[in-house]
């Protein structure tokens, strides 16, 4: 059975998705303007990942029966410190939504939705993999600082990024 605070909660998912999409590519504009365009491609690819991610919840809660109502997405922030500040950024946001989607599977837990715990498991292995893609660039770039060549060569291999 599909229950109203389920259904409520990946409402609420489906607004952090779409939030964290418009973050990076709040993000995207960020490394643009300053002439990463590969560090760029590699949050614009992230985005379109998250508006997957959006879909996957909206088609489910459909399929299930149940009816999504959309909710406000606040403006993101615009300016940054440096590409590492960025990176940092969205790998604290990686985090915060990883706590959400736990939250939501705790609650198909206790709603005994076995159908929503399926989903919600690709959900926990996908944050893994989201959390350690940001954190691999964030830990390279206290390497390499925030210029230089290795700085643009970094940007070339994101550049190769694709959703």
């Amino acid at each position: 059975m599909f229950s109203e605070k389920i259904q409520d909660a990946m409402n609420d998912q489906i607004q952090r998705e779409l939030e964290s999409a418009y973050i990076y590519l709040s993000m995207a504009a960020y490394l643009d303007a300053s002439n990463l365009p590969g560090f760029a491609q590699w949050m614009k690819a992230q985005a379109q990942e998250e508006q997957s991610h959006a879909f996957k919840f909206y088609d489910f809660v459909y399929d299930r029966g149940g009816k999504v109502v959309f909710q406000a997405i606040p403006q993101p922030p615009v300016e940054f410190e440096s590409p590492r500040a960025v990176f940092e950024k969205a790998l604290a946001h990686e985090q915060k939504i990883t706590g959400h989607i736990n939250d939501l599977y705790a609650l198909a837990v206790a709603e005994k939705d076995y159908a929503s715990q399926v989903l919600l498991q690709w959900f926990v292995k996908e944050q893994v993999e989201e959390e350690r893609s940001a954190g691999d660039v964030v830990d390279i770039l206290k390497r390499i600082g925030d210029a230089g060549h290795a700085l643009i060569m970094l940007d070339k291999q994101l550049g190769q990024r694709q959703p």
